[in-house]
């Protein structure tokens, strides 16, 4: 299906989509934490990758990527239109979550990647990984954890 609106009005609405705040993602995330009483966590701590939660004790960074944003195996679907700059800019985000993955493990934090929808189909599961990697806090050699079939 062709885009609707010319190139510069879809330049417009992308530019005005938030990285921080999204009701699909981060809000969500919150509520679920709350409601599973997971605390001690904080928000956008200036770490390598800015992770979307941390619980600074523990040294645990939570990162929830957007399907669409991060090319989630399971659901993303490329754009038709301007495919080099889509795919481009996708091998940039997950080249930039794998620097920052990498940068927190050599500062000894423990990694969760998790996915918009994961979060939104089964949170019990996303709670769970997160209890795990708190309850066990730092451990060497801790490697990023994210769900099989993820890259």
């Amino acid at each position: 299906m062709p885009d609707t609106v010319d190139k510069a009005t879809r330049s417009r609405y992308m530019a005005a989509v938030k990285s921080r705040a999204n009701l699909s993602t981060e809000a969500r995330m919150v509520r679920v934490l709350r409601e599973n009483g997971l605390a001690g966590w904080r928000r956008h701590v200036p770490l390598p990758g800015t992770p979307d939660f941390c619980w600074p004790k523990q040294k645990v960074a939570l990162f929830v990527d957007g399907c669409f944003w991060h090319g989630c195996p399971h659901c993303y679907q490329a754009p038709k239109s301007n495919v080099r700059y889509w795919t481009e800019k996708l091998a940039g985000n997950k080249r930039r979550d794998r620097c920052a993955n990498s940068s927190l493990r050599t500062r000894g934090w423990s990694v969760i990647r998790t996915w918009e929808c994961q979060l939104t189909k089964n949170p019990g599961r996303c709670v769970a990984r997160i209890k795990k990697a708190v309850k066990e806090g730092q451990r060497t050699g801790w490697k990023s954890v994210r769900p099989k079939g993820s890259t």
